[in-house]
Formats: C-alpha cells, sequence, structure tokens
C-alpha cells in the first residue's frame, strides 16, 4: 500500500471518534468532532493530490476513497438524525444517492464519467453543512447550518441524476476525469 492509500485508510480512524463525540454531545465534544471532521476532510483532498503528484494512482485507492467518503459523510448525518438536528428522510435521500452511484460504479458496465460543477459543489456543500451542524456558531449558524444542509441535499440529487444519465459523445468529452 502506497503513501496516498495509507492517507485513505487512515481517515477511517475518525469515524469512531466522530460517532462517539456526537453521542450526547457537550459543546466541548461538538468543538473537538467539527475539528476532527474537517481535517479528515482535508485529508480527503490530500490523499487524491498526492496519489496524482507521486504518481501513485492506484487501482484500490480508486476504490477505497469514494468509500471512505461515503462512511465519512454518512456517520455524522446518522448521529445528527438521533440528535434530531436533520430529518431521517433528507438523510436517506443523500444516501440513496450516493450508493445508487456507488453500486453503479462498482457494476463496471457503465463509461464512468469524471466529476463536473454539480459533484463538486455537493461535495463542499456537504462538508460544510456537516460541519456547521457539528458546531453551530451560534442561532445564524444553526439557521445557516440547515440551510446548507437543504442545498446539500438538492446538490445531491442533481449530481446524481447528471452522473447517471446517459452523456452524449459531446457532453463527455467537456467533462475533466476526476471523481465524483
Amino acid at each position: 500500500m502506497n503513501l496516498p492509500t495509507w492517507i485513505t485508510v487512515s481517515r477511517l480512524a475518525g469515524v469512531p471518534f466522530l460517532l462517539v463525540l456526537l453521542n450526547n454531545p457537550t459543546g466541548g465534544d461538538r468543538l473537538i468532532a467539527v475539528i476532527i471532521f474537517l481535517v479528515v476532510a482535508l485529508t480527503d483532498w490530500l490523499d487524491g493530490y498526492l496519489a496524482r503528484k507521486l504518481d501513485q494512482v492506484t487501482d484500490l485507492g480508486k476504490f477505497l476513497d469514494p468509500l471512505v467518503d461515503k462512511l465519512l459523510v454518512t456517520a455524522p448525518l446518522l448521529a445528527l438524525v438521533a440528535l434530531q438536528q436533520v430529518p431521517a428522510w433528507g438523510v436517506f435521500l443523500i444516501l440513496a444517492r450516493e450508493l445508487t452511484v456507488a453500486g453503479w460504479r462498482v457494476t463496471g458496465d457503465k463509461k464512468i464519467q469524471g466529476a463536473n460543477i454539480w459533484g463538486k459543489a455537493k461535495t463542499v456543500t456537504q462538508i460544510a453543512a456537516i460541519a456547521l451542524l457539528i458546531y453551530p456558531i451560534n442561532n445564524q449558524g444553526e439557521i445557516l447550518a440547515l440551510i446548507l444542509f437543504w442545498t446539500a441535499v438538492a446538490l445531491t440529487l442533481i449530481s446524481g441524476m447528471i452522473y447517471l444519465l446517459p452523456q452524449t459523445p459531446d457532453a463527455s468529452q467537456n467533462n475533466p476525469s476526476e471523481s465524483i
């Protein structure tokens, strides 16, 4: 296993900590949880950057990175459902899209298209929403967190539909090859 893959796998270590810290959290628990979440989110960028920079892109890394991403989004969202900060049906919509796209990828029957602006916007919005939901700075932060959450739900569904729809040859040539 190379360095980028080790970084990907190490991101999984954050999941149990997030779940423990978000089980009946205090303000201090929430602060530690948001720091862990943001560090893990940044290392997601780092492992991809290093894999490309060091020319160490592997099939294992291509498989593990999106899987770990899904687990790191799912864990805090489920904790936030348990804390009654977000409705389960909103989280279900996000999970349904993520599992559908993941299943689509492993079938290998279809050409995997690269990320587009919708997929990138989805990821950034999910991270921002989860971070603010874990640790809302104030009342306005809570409102912004919910707005970002519902924006993330919408962007998740839009990016999923775009990902799964058949692409015309012209449209696929305009997409850079990255993960969604």
